[in-house]
């Protein structure tokens, strides 16, 4: 039986370098009186947003150390925001670098681990938090330019 390449790392080589843009976002959905303590900083484990940007920049920073077939990237800047709905959270990830392939994957990592440091410091007040509608919205350099999503 011959042996068939089931994953590899795509071949950048020829690719040239660009600035590039990725943005993501995703929203964590919870009942009124929980998104009142994150508001005031009164969650017992402290202030849920400042972790969850922490939390977040070290994610898009070790992307290629958890999906597979990511490339290593310097990024040149890594920020995550926040904005209260009234349903809940919408984090916003960007991240920009100056390389050979997108930084897409960091972004969407980067809204994903703070989403999910979110849930973690909110649990204990409500177990039905959801972490919804995680997705890239901007992708600008490279061959394909820009795209905007939304």
């Amino acid at each position: 039986m011959e042996f068939q390449e089931g994953a590899r790392m795509v071949d950048l080589t020829g690719k040239p370098a660009t600035n590039r843009l990725a943005v993501a976002k995703g929203i964590v959905r919870m009942k009124p009186a929980t998104l009142s303590l994150v508001r005031q900083g009164k969650m017992a484990k402290g202030d849920v947003l400042a972790v969850a940007q922490v939390a977040g920049i070290m994610a898009a920073k070790q992307t290629s150390h958890i999906i597979p077939m990511c490339h290593p990237l310097i990024i040149d800047e890594a920020k995550v925001e926040f904005d209260f709905l009234e349903e809940g959270v919408e984090i916003t990830a960007t991240v920009k670098s100056s390389g050979k392939t997108g930084e897409e994957m960091e972004a969407l990592t980067a809204v994903a681990v703070a989403a999910l440091t979110i849930y973690d410091m909110c649990k204990a007040v409500e177990r039905g938090i959801r972490i919804e509608g995680i997705r890239l919205v901007e992708k600008r350099g490279g061959k394909s330019g820009t795209i905007i999503l939304e």
